[in-house]
């Protein structure tokens, strides 16, 4: 053809603006749409903060949560406890956004806050909504992997952790990765009582994906864990440390729980 740009070999001369660049299929993948954003902020209270006046204490909780709520228009924050679940991380924000410098500026002002000056981020994971590739037999509506829009199904109880997989994963055929996903996510189903939130961070952060599972019942998730652990998929799972136990609740509850301002009364054995 006449037109087309070639260098000294014959050969296309991409990149220069002249000759458009090879394009990739990403059937199924559906890229052209933008997921959000998603930050897991793990923070440690430093016991200092407890040895305040009560008084002092309950007036950097509400500072702490105005700051939270200022930032409600570009940033959807839901809370939750780890106090007495875990040693090295007492609350969770799990935060989600259309932009990834939105974290930013509520990391900032959190800071600027009384209580900010006695929090410590411990870990912080970053990850974007995508589209599954793999779920696409197994669709059905709602089904995580197929929605670009975090929504959370309220339950009481979150789970989380990175997920990185072994370097000979992405060396297997598609075909072959989607026959052990397809064991992976038929088990998945066995277990209705808990929903997986699944995202991204390749390029992100450090860990590959951040999965988070919501449920009501504890019990089923331990089940739901051991049988994926029987799984050939497994074969390809590097890291998938450290885990978060996490209870659901208000940001001033949560902030309470810090200091055991209203601490819960017990609870009868379930």
């Amino acid at each position: 053809m006449a037109d087309e740009q070639t260098n000294g070999d014959g050969q296309h001369r991409y990149g220069t603006g002249r000759v458009p660049l090879p394009q990739t299929s990403h059937e199924g993948m559906d890229e052209i749409k933008k997921g959000q954003f998603v930050q897991y902020a793990f923070h440690k209270i430093d016991p200092a903060w407890r040895l305040l006046p009560a008084a002092e204490r309950a007036r950097q909780k509400t500072e702490f949560a105005e700051a939270v709520e200022a930032h409600g228009a570009e940033v959807q924050t839901r809370v939750y406890s780890l106090i007495g679940l875990r040693a090295d991380a007492d609350l969770l924000l799990w935060n989600v956004g259309g932009a990834l410098d939105a974290f930013s500026r509520l990391g900032a002002a959190l800071l600027a806050t009384g209580l900010g000056a006695y929090l410590r981020t411990v870990y912080s994971y970053l990850a974007v909504t995508k589209r599954s590739i793999y779920v696409t037999r197994h669709a059905h509506n709602g089904q995580d992997g197929q929605r670009l829009e975090m929504r959370p199904s309220g339950a009481k109880y979150l789970f989380v952790y990175p997920f990185v997989k072994t370097r000979a994963w992405y060396k297997l055929t598609q075909s072959a990765r989607q026959g052990m996903m397809d064991e992976h996510i038929t088990i998945g189903h066995k277990y209705p009582s808990v929903k997986l939130n699944t995202t991204y961070s390749f390029g992100l952060d450090d860990q590959e994906f951040v999965v988070a599972f919501e449920t009501d019942e504890p019990r089923d998730f331990v089940d739901l864990v051991q049988e994926l652990r029987e799984t050939e998929v497994s074969l390809y799972t590097l890291r998938d440390t450290p885990i978060f136990s996490c209870v659901a609740m208000t940001l001033p509850e949560a902030l309470d729980a810090l200091d055991g301002a209203r601490a819960a009364a017990p609870q009868p054995a379930g």
